[in-house]
Protein backbone atom coordinates (compact mmCIF):
# COMPACT_ATOMS: atom_id res chain seq x y z
CA UNK A 1 0.00 0.00 0.00
CA UNK A 2 1.53 3.28 -1.10
CA UNK A 3 0.30 6.82 -1.51
CA UNK A 4 2.11 9.49 -3.53
CA UNK A 5 1.05 13.03 -2.58
CA UNK A 6 1.65 16.10 -4.73
CA UNK A 7 1.00 19.52 -3.25
CA UNK A 8 2.31 22.46 -1.29
CA UNK A 9 4.46 22.35 1.83
CA UNK A 10 4.14 25.89 3.07
CA UNK A 11 3.92 28.58 5.70
CA UNK A 12 0.50 29.81 6.81
CA UNK A 13 -0.39 32.81 8.93
CA UNK A 14 -3.97 32.64 10.16
CA UNK A 15 -6.41 34.89 11.97
CA UNK A 16 -9.77 33.67 13.26
CA UNK A 17 -12.20 34.98 15.88
CA UNK A 18 -10.25 32.81 18.37
CA UNK A 19 -6.86 34.42 17.76
CA UNK A 20 -4.03 34.59 15.28
CA UNK A 21 -0.74 32.86 14.55
CA UNK A 22 2.71 33.78 13.33
CA UNK A 23 4.03 31.76 10.39
CA UNK A 24 3.22 28.11 11.03
CA UNK A 25 3.49 24.84 9.13
CA UNK A 26 0.85 24.49 6.42
CA UNK A 27 0.31 23.41 2.83
CA UNK A 28 -1.99 20.89 1.17
CA UNK A 29 0.59 18.09 0.97
CA UNK A 30 1.45 18.55 4.64
CA UNK A 31 -2.13 18.04 5.80
CA UNK A 32 -2.73 15.19 3.33
CA UNK A 33 0.44 13.38 4.39
CA UNK A 34 -0.14 13.78 8.12
CA UNK A 35 -3.69 12.50 7.81
CA UNK A 36 -2.62 9.46 5.79
CA UNK A 37 0.20 8.71 8.22
CA UNK A 38 -2.35 7.91 10.92
CA UNK A 39 -3.58 5.05 8.75
CA UNK A 40 -0.10 3.46 8.49
CA UNK A 41 0.12 4.08 4.75
CA UNK A 42 3.53 4.36 3.10
CA UNK A 43 3.45 7.96 1.92
CA UNK A 44 5.82 10.24 0.02
CA UNK A 45 5.41 13.92 -0.82
CA UNK A 46 6.39 15.68 -4.04
CA UNK A 47 6.75 19.39 -3.34
CA UNK A 48 9.20 22.28 -3.06
CA UNK A 49 10.44 24.41 -0.15
CA UNK A 50 12.90 27.26 0.31
CA UNK A 51 16.03 27.52 2.40
CA UNK A 52 13.96 29.27 5.07
CA UNK A 53 11.96 26.10 5.84
CA UNK A 54 12.82 24.93 9.38
CA UNK A 55 14.39 21.52 9.89
CA UNK A 56 12.03 20.94 12.82
CA UNK A 57 9.07 20.86 10.40
CA UNK A 58 10.82 18.29 8.22
CA UNK A 59 11.65 16.29 11.33
CA UNK A 60 7.99 16.39 12.37
CA UNK A 61 6.86 14.98 9.03
CA UNK A 62 9.61 12.36 9.06
CA UNK A 63 8.52 11.31 12.56
CA UNK A 64 5.12 10.51 11.06
CA UNK A 65 6.82 8.17 8.56
CA UNK A 66 6.13 10.56 5.69
CA UNK A 67 8.71 10.19 2.95
CA UNK A 68 10.43 13.46 2.07
CA UNK A 69 12.50 12.21 -0.86
CA UNK A 70 10.29 14.05 -3.34
CA UNK A 71 10.59 17.45 -1.61
CA UNK A 72 12.99 19.76 -3.44
CA UNK A 73 14.79 22.35 -1.35
CA UNK A 74 15.84 25.59 -3.08
CA UNK A 75 18.44 26.97 -0.67
CA UNK A 76 18.36 30.54 -2.01
CA UNK A 77 14.56 30.62 -2.32
CA UNK A 78 11.65 31.30 0.01
CA UNK A 79 8.87 28.85 0.88
CA UNK A 80 5.31 29.41 -0.38
CA UNK A 81 3.42 31.64 2.08
CA UNK A 82 -0.29 32.24 2.56
CA UNK A 83 -2.05 34.48 5.06
CA UNK A 84 -5.80 34.61 5.62
CA UNK A 85 -8.44 35.96 7.97
CA UNK A 86 -11.67 34.10 8.75
CA UNK A 87 -14.88 35.96 9.38
CA UNK A 88 -17.14 35.31 12.37
CA UNK A 89 -19.13 32.53 10.67
CA UNK A 90 -15.83 30.64 10.00
CA UNK A 91 -17.21 29.64 6.59
CA UNK A 92 -15.77 32.59 4.70
CA UNK A 93 -12.26 33.97 4.69
CA UNK A 94 -10.26 36.75 3.11
CA UNK A 95 -6.86 36.05 1.64
CA UNK A 96 -4.49 38.73 2.88
CA UNK A 97 -1.18 37.61 1.36
CA UNK A 98 -0.15 35.00 -1.21
CA UNK A 99 3.55 34.68 -1.99
CA UNK A 100 4.29 31.89 -4.48
CA UNK A 101 8.06 32.16 -4.01
CA UNK A 102 9.70 28.80 -4.97
CA UNK A 103 6.33 27.45 -6.08
CA UNK A 104 6.26 29.90 -9.00
CA UNK A 105 8.79 27.89 -11.04
CA UNK A 106 8.15 24.49 -9.48
CA UNK A 107 8.96 21.53 -11.74
CA UNK A 108 7.96 18.38 -9.86
CA UNK A 109 10.35 15.43 -9.84
CA UNK A 110 8.99 12.04 -8.81
CA UNK A 111 11.67 9.86 -7.12
CA UNK A 112 12.47 6.68 -9.06
CA UNK A 113 11.15 4.37 -6.36
CA UNK A 114 7.84 6.27 -6.32
CA UNK A 115 7.01 6.00 -10.01
CA UNK A 116 4.57 3.14 -9.40
CA UNK A 117 2.35 4.18 -6.46
CA UNK A 118 -0.85 2.39 -5.56
CA UNK A 119 -2.73 5.69 -5.17
CA UNK A 120 -1.85 9.17 -6.44
CA UNK A 121 -3.28 12.16 -4.57
CA UNK A 122 -2.93 15.35 -6.62
CA UNK A 123 -3.30 18.24 -4.20
CA UNK A 124 -4.46 21.69 -5.20
CA UNK A 125 -1.83 23.03 -7.63
CA UNK A 126 -1.59 24.32 -11.20
CA UNK A 127 -3.07 21.65 -13.51
CA UNK A 128 0.16 21.57 -15.53
CA UNK A 129 2.09 20.60 -12.39
CA UNK A 130 -0.47 17.89 -11.66
CA UNK A 131 -0.21 16.61 -15.23
CA UNK A 132 3.60 16.63 -15.08
CA UNK A 133 3.47 14.20 -12.17
CA UNK A 134 0.99 11.92 -13.93
CA UNK A 135 3.27 11.85 -16.98
CA UNK A 136 6.30 10.77 -14.90
CA UNK A 137 4.67 7.61 -13.54
CA UNK A 138 5.67 4.31 -15.10
CA UNK A 139 2.31 2.62 -14.53
CA UNK A 140 -1.08 4.22 -14.00
CA UNK A 141 -1.98 4.05 -10.30
CA UNK A 142 -4.96 1.98 -9.20
CA UNK A 143 -6.60 5.26 -8.18
CA UNK A 144 -5.91 8.92 -9.03
CA UNK A 145 -7.57 11.56 -6.84
CA UNK A 146 -7.45 15.26 -7.68
CA UNK A 147 -8.27 18.38 -5.70
CA UNK A 148 -8.63 21.75 -7.38
CA UNK A 149 -10.18 25.17 -6.79
CA UNK A 150 -11.97 28.03 -8.50
CA UNK A 151 -8.72 29.93 -9.21
CA UNK A 152 -7.66 27.24 -11.70
CA UNK A 153 -11.16 27.24 -13.22
CA UNK A 154 -10.84 30.98 -13.77
CA UNK A 155 -7.32 31.03 -15.19
CA UNK A 156 -6.36 27.58 -16.54
CA UNK A 157 -9.61 26.07 -17.78
CA UNK A 158 -8.18 24.17 -20.77
CA UNK A 159 -5.33 22.67 -18.72
CA UNK A 160 -7.77 21.65 -16.00
CA UNK A 161 -10.02 19.92 -18.52
CA UNK A 162 -7.06 17.88 -19.76
CA UNK A 163 -5.97 16.70 -16.32
CA UNK A 164 -9.57 15.83 -15.38
CA UNK A 165 -9.48 13.20 -18.12
CA UNK A 166 -6.65 11.46 -16.23
CA UNK A 167 -8.28 11.13 -12.80
CA UNK A 168 -10.71 8.75 -11.12
CA UNK A 169 -11.92 10.93 -8.24
CA UNK A 170 -12.36 14.69 -8.15
CA UNK A 171 -12.83 16.43 -4.82
CA UNK A 172 -14.12 20.03 -4.73
CA UNK A 173 -16.48 22.12 -2.60
CA UNK A 174 -20.05 23.02 -3.49
CA UNK A 175 -19.20 26.50 -4.79
CA UNK A 176 -16.51 25.05 -7.05
CA UNK A 177 -18.87 22.30 -8.28
CA UNK A 178 -21.38 24.92 -9.33
CA UNK A 179 -18.71 26.98 -11.10
CA UNK A 180 -17.21 23.98 -12.87
CA UNK A 181 -20.57 22.67 -14.07
CA UNK A 182 -22.48 25.95 -14.42
CA UNK A 183 -25.36 24.17 -12.64
CA UNK A 184 -26.86 25.24 -9.31
CA UNK A 185 -28.36 21.86 -8.42
CA UNK A 186 -25.54 19.71 -7.05
CA UNK A 187 -27.15 16.59 -8.53
CA UNK A 188 -27.12 18.15 -12.00
CA UNK A 189 -23.65 19.52 -11.34
CA UNK A 190 -22.37 16.06 -10.47
CA UNK A 191 -23.74 14.54 -13.68
CA UNK A 192 -22.05 17.19 -15.80
CA UNK A 193 -18.72 16.95 -13.97
CA UNK A 194 -18.68 13.17 -14.24
CA UNK A 195 -18.94 13.57 -18.02
CA UNK A 196 -15.64 15.49 -17.95
CA UNK A 197 -13.56 12.45 -17.04
CA UNK A 198 -13.72 11.46 -13.37
CA UNK A 199 -15.76 8.37 -12.50
CA UNK A 200 -16.37 9.58 -8.95
CA UNK A 201 -17.01 13.03 -7.49
CA UNK A 202 -16.82 14.28 -3.92
CA UNK A 203 -18.52 17.59 -3.16
CA UNK A 204 -17.43 18.98 0.20
CA UNK A 205 -19.92 21.13 2.08
CA UNK A 206 -17.83 22.12 5.10
CA UNK A 207 -19.78 21.92 8.34
CA UNK A 208 -22.66 20.35 6.35
CA UNK A 209 -20.75 17.21 5.38
CA UNK A 210 -19.86 15.76 1.98
CA UNK A 211 -21.59 14.14 -1.00
CA UNK A 212 -20.17 11.20 -2.94
CA UNK A 213 -21.36 10.58 -6.50
CA UNK A 214 -20.66 8.10 -9.23
CA UNK A 215 -22.70 7.19 -12.27
CA UNK A 216 -25.43 5.30 -10.41
CA UNK A 217 -24.99 6.07 -6.71
CA UNK A 218 -25.10 8.91 -4.22
CA UNK A 219 -23.91 8.87 -0.61
CA UNK A 220 -24.04 11.61 2.01
CA UNK A 221 -21.69 11.80 4.98
CA UNK A 222 -22.48 14.35 7.69
CA UNK A 223 -19.90 16.46 9.47
CA UNK A 224 -19.57 15.80 13.16
CA UNK A 225 -21.09 18.65 15.23
CA UNK A 226 -18.28 20.25 17.24
CA UNK A 227 -18.31 22.56 20.24
CA UNK A 228 -15.60 24.80 18.81
CA UNK A 229 -14.03 25.35 15.42
CA UNK A 230 -10.75 27.21 15.87
CA UNK A 231 -9.30 27.06 12.36
CA UNK A 232 -10.78 25.44 9.21
CA UNK A 233 -7.48 25.81 7.30
CA UNK A 234 -6.38 22.45 5.96
CA UNK A 235 -9.60 20.63 6.81
CA UNK A 236 -10.33 19.85 3.16
CA UNK A 237 -6.78 18.59 2.61
CA UNK A 238 -6.98 16.49 5.77
CA UNK A 239 -10.22 15.03 4.43
CA UNK A 240 -8.47 14.19 1.15
CA UNK A 241 -5.60 12.57 3.04
CA UNK A 242 -7.94 10.41 5.08
CA UNK A 243 -9.98 9.45 2.02
CA UNK A 244 -7.04 8.57 -0.24
CA UNK A 245 -5.04 7.04 2.61
CA UNK A 246 -7.85 4.69 3.60
CA UNK A 247 -8.29 3.53 0.01
CA UNK A 248 -4.54 2.97 -0.37
CA UNK A 249 -4.50 0.98 2.86
CA UNK A 250 -7.47 -1.23 2.01
CA UNK A 251 -6.76 -1.50 -1.75
CA UNK A 252 -10.49 -1.63 -2.32
CA UNK A 253 -11.73 1.05 -4.72
CA UNK A 254 -15.41 0.13 -4.81
CA UNK A 255 -18.13 2.69 -4.17
CA UNK A 256 -19.02 0.89 -0.92
CA UNK A 257 -15.47 1.24 0.37
CA UNK A 258 -15.35 4.87 -0.71
CA UNK A 259 -18.24 5.45 1.70
CA UNK A 260 -15.99 4.24 4.51
CA UNK A 261 -13.13 6.34 3.18
CA UNK A 262 -15.28 9.47 3.32
CA UNK A 263 -16.06 8.80 6.98
CA UNK A 264 -12.35 8.40 7.74
CA UNK A 265 -11.63 11.65 5.92
CA UNK A 266 -14.42 13.46 7.76
CA UNK A 267 -13.28 12.12 11.13
CA UNK A 268 -9.71 13.28 10.57
CA UNK A 269 -10.84 16.69 9.30
CA UNK A 270 -12.92 17.14 12.45
CA UNK A 271 -9.70 17.09 14.48
CA UNK A 272 -7.85 19.55 12.26
CA UNK A 273 -10.34 22.36 12.92
CA UNK A 274 -9.94 22.05 16.69
CA UNK A 275 -6.54 23.79 16.72
CA UNK A 276 -4.53 26.12 14.49
CA UNK A 277 -2.75 24.59 11.51
CA UNK A 278 -1.35 21.08 11.95
CA UNK A 279 -1.18 21.30 15.75
CA UNK A 280 -4.01 18.85 16.41
CA UNK A 281 -2.99 16.38 13.70
CA UNK A 282 0.59 16.34 14.97
CA UNK A 283 -0.53 15.05 18.38
CA UNK A 284 -3.47 12.93 17.28
CA UNK A 285 -3.43 9.28 18.42
CA UNK A 286 -4.96 6.28 16.72
CA UNK A 287 -7.09 5.72 19.82
CA UNK A 288 -8.59 9.20 19.49
CA UNK A 289 -9.31 8.53 15.83
CA UNK A 290 -11.09 5.27 16.73
CA UNK A 291 -13.24 7.10 19.27
CA UNK A 292 -14.13 9.76 16.71
CA UNK A 293 -15.07 7.10 14.15
CA UNK A 294 -17.33 5.55 16.76
CA UNK A 295 -18.98 8.94 17.26
CA UNK A 296 -19.60 9.17 13.52
CA UNK A 297 -21.17 5.73 13.52
CA UNK A 298 -23.47 6.67 16.40
CA UNK A 299 -24.41 9.91 14.62
CA UNK A 300 -25.66 8.12 11.52
CA UNK A 301 -26.99 4.84 12.94
CA UNK A 302 -30.74 4.28 13.31
CA UNK A 303 -33.41 1.61 13.06
CA UNK A 304 -36.70 2.09 11.25
CA UNK A 305 -39.59 -0.20 10.42
CA UNK A 306 -41.08 0.12 6.96
CA UNK A 307 -44.34 -1.22 5.60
Amino acid sequence: MSLLVVGTVAFDQIETPFGMTDKILGGAATFIGMAASLLDVETDIVSVIGGDFPQEYLDLMASKNIGLEGIQKIENGKTFFWSGKYRNDMNTRDTLVTELNVLENFEPKVPEKWKNPEVLMLGNLHPLVQMAVVDQLEVRPKLVVLDTMNFWMDHTWDDLMEVLKKVDVLTINDEEARQLSKEYSLVKAAKKILSMGPTTLIIKKGEHGALLFNENNVFFAPALPLDDVFDPTGAGDTFAGGFSGFLAKTRNYSFENMKRAIIYGSALASFTVEKFGTERLAKLTKEELEDRLEAFRDLTSFDIELG
